[in-house]
């Protein structure tokens, strides 16, 4: 027996308890979200932009960065302190405080801390209003729903039979729900650009799915096994390579950029969270639906 088949022999007698991995895991996640949301009021961790607040930025180069935060969060609980940088060289421009506190609160105990008076400048300073913050939360919240169920109108669609549309929809869901529990964990404060990575991720998520279900039930060359495998070479070839090119620009950005680095975190998670429900969770889906159609014989 070559080596070639006992691989696929052990495959096609392991692919359903290879399933019932991702599926634990994402009862966990479930379980944790829940958890979170009862403790938190939500799923997620917001920053400002989300939550209501006042938002400052400073354009002064010569500010300590640990020695503000070390100050400010001694007298405020929600403070958020990242660095403005130029993007050619690196070097610091200012910084952006976000808070949930007052103008009124924030200001003078910057000011006492600067050494001088905030105007417009040296600073540009903003305020939210909760109400305001939470209905633009709502609505990035109902867009995330809404590409949501579309995509899954047109994957049904495409394939017009339950289980392998349902099976692309639940890996979709899973890479979601996985990420949006590990940025839970790693304590990130979403933002509008949060919400971007998420929609782009959807995406994402989709592709490689649409790939291998395309490759097993509209093919007719090969075996169930020989078409996986053909689907796997490409799609982890694709996501891979996302991977890569997503993870240099994290790296260069890290510094620079907030708004790119957390959707860039997003979707490095997201896509690690791909390729497991992809291949494993939807690929041991589409082969236990096309044995039982009878759609290839398997050597």
């Amino acid at each position: 027996m070559t080596e070639e088949t006992k691989t696929k022999n052990w495959y096609d007698k392991s692919y359903k308890i290879l399933l019932v991995i991702p599926i634990l895991f994402l009862i966990l996640c479930l379980v944790y979200l829940v958890n979170f949301n009862a403790k938190n009021g939500d799923m997620i961790y917001k920053d400002v932009s989300l939550t209501g607040g006042t938002t400052i930025t400073l354009v002064d180069s010569n500010i300590n960065i640990e020695d503000l935060k070390n100050t400010l969060t001694a007298k405020f609980q929600d403070i958020s302190i990242r660095q403005i940088s130029d993007l050619t060289i690196g070097t610091q421009k200012g910084v952006v405080i976000e808070t949930k506190s007052s103008i009124e609160e924030i200001k003078p105990v910057l000011e006492e801390y600067l050494g001088y008076k905030l105007d417009q400048n040296n600073s540009s300073i903003e305020f939210s209003g909760s109400a305001l913050s939470r209905g633009f939360y709502q609505q990035t919240r109902f867009a995330i729903i809404i590409a949501f169920v579309l995509m899954a109108v047109v994957v049904f669609i495409i394939f017009r039979t339950i289980i392998p549309s349902f099976a692309v929809i639940f890996a979709a869901f899973a890479d979601i729900v996985m990420t949006i529990t590990i940025v839970d964990i790693l304590g990130l404060h979403l933002s509008l650009a949060g919400v971007i990575g998420f929609l782009m991720l959807i995406g994402y998520s989709v592709d490689t799915d649409i790939l291998l279900t395309s490759r097993v039930l509209k093919r007719t060359e090969g075996t169930i096994n020989e078409r996986i495998y053909g689907a796997f070479k490409t799609g982890i070839t694709m996501t891979l390579t996302s991977l890569v090119a997503v993870g240099v620009s994290l790296f260069i950005i890290y510094h620079l950029s907030d708004t790119l680095r957390q959707i860039f975190t997003i979707l490095i998670i997201g896509l690690f969270f791909d390729i497991v429900n992809t291949w494993l969770t939807n690929a041991s889906i589409i082969k236990w639906y096309a044995e039982s159609k009878e759609l290839g014989v398997l050597k």
